[in-house]
């Protein structure tokens, strides 16, 4: 670490799940950002994300400490270079309080020595060739069968999204029978031996619905797909040990008489099963309503569960493909939560369970999605279950942290 030239600056600090607090960090002989995480819970924690979003641009590097030993950290730069992060996760007994030295670094720090818990995929299919992506970008919606697999898809251990490159946008979902990395290996549809090797594949049919939490117009009775737009581009923002963060822009959309953008982003950390949402819209936003959710599942009945404020969850079994042959049905859950600063009533279609959402002051929305297989070995088998995970995913509240 002598090797590494360490400045200090003002950070902004947070944990997923928390509002920014703002830390003056002093320059100190021998460089070192000290930060306590702390879990306020009676409950452990564990993989808690933790997030230091740096004002200095100079810095392209950090290294995360634990005592003697070094952890694996995530350094991303995001939106056109304006944002620097370090992230990094850690696990957390009740009430407990743990202690980490950052340091910064002008020069880039490889994350390759690191354990990869995280990844995500995207291809272009054109002349004959599939070529891997971070970005695609289309003014016409032709672009699904172009893009393999349908749009960009990023996965943890547990859990694998994909987003569709067409007006639905929708939030589609991949189940593991076994906790690993699977993407690389499948690109989301696995081979008749990869399924016989426990292999996950795709859990969910979700046609023309909203998916698990995918952000939809809404027109007063049901869901409106994003159409009539000037541009549509997906990206990978960042893939590595840490966490994975994906976008849909959608530049132009001609919205109930008006012009507004928006930026659907998911971030998913290693070890969660449940992504963080960031919608970030453009333009004028006020009293327009949106509408997310979770779909229904017809096949069998599906259960639902809501509190009425901002968490709904459903769990049921259907067919994942319209091959009903060669691929059995699958049982899963899924959740949406909304905080409720956003939330203008719970609504029902005939496809979703939903609430109806508006834009807060910054013109955003912030929620979390969560889903499970039943096929898990390492998950949820009834919908009792499913629904106290949801119940104690809402209820945790989220660790804090002071950097000194």
């Amino acid at each position: 670490m002598s090797k590494l030239k360490i400045v200090l600056a003002l950070l902004f600090c947070f944990v997923v799940g928390s509002a920014f607090a703002q830390v003056k960090v002093e320059t100190r002989r021998g460089g070192g950002v000290v930060c306590y995480v702390k879990n306020p819970n009676s409950v452990a924690m564990t993989d808690v994300p933790v997030v230091l979003q740096l004002e200095n641009k100079a810095y392209k590097g950090a290294l995360v400490m634990d005592g003697d030993v070094e952890i694996a950290s995530q350094f991303d730069v995001l939106d056109n270079g304006v944002i620097r992060e370090v992230s990094f996760v850690v696990d957390l007994k009740p009430k407990q309080t743990r202690v980490f030295k950052v340091y910064f670094s002008v020069q880039e720090v490889s994350a390759a020595r690191y354990k990869y818990r995280t990844g995500a995929q995207m291809f272009l299919r054109e002349d004959g060739q599939t070529v891997p992506m971070d970005e695609i970008s289309a003014t016409e919606d032709n672009m699904y069968n172009k893009v393999y697999p349908h749009g960009p898809a990023f996965e943890s251990e547990l859990a694998a999204y994909r987003i569709y490159f067409d007006q639905k946008q929708t939030v589609d979902i991949y189940g593991k029978v076994i906790e690993r990395l699977e993407l690389p290996d499948t690109d989301w549809y696995p081979s008749d031996q990869q399924l016989i090797d426990k292999y996950g594949d795709d859990v969910l049919y979700v046609g023309g619905t909203a998916g698990v939490g995918t952000l939809k117009g809404w027109d007063g009775q049901t869901i409106r797909h994003i159409v009539n737009m000037d541009r549509r581009t997906a990206r990978i923002l960042a893939q590595g040990p840490v966490r994975t963060i994906v976008e849909m822009e959608i530049e132009g959309w001609d919205y109930q008489d008006r012009k507004i953008g928006l930026t659907s982003r998911y971030t998913l950390y290693a070890g969660h099963r449940d992504a963080e949402v960031l919608q970030r819209f453009t333009g004028d936003t006020q009293g327009l309503d949106f509408a997310t959710g979770v779909q229904k599942i017809y096949r069998r009945s599906d259960v639902k569960f809501s509190d009425g404020k901002g968490l709904v969850a459903d769990w049921g079994r259907d067919f994942p493909v319209t091959d009903t042959v060669k691929y059995p049905q699958q049982t899963v859950g899924m959740a949406v939560n909304v905080p409720e600063k956003y939330v203008v009533r719970e609504a029902e279609d005939k496809q979703n369970y939903l609430y109806i959402v508006r834009p807060d002051a910054n013109n955003e929305i912030r929620y979390g999605i969560s889903f499970a297989a039943q096929k898990e070995e390492f998950g949820y088998k009834t919908p009792e279950q499913f629904f106290e995970y949801v119940r104690a995913w809402k209820a945790l509240k989220p660790a804090t942290v002071t950097v000194k």
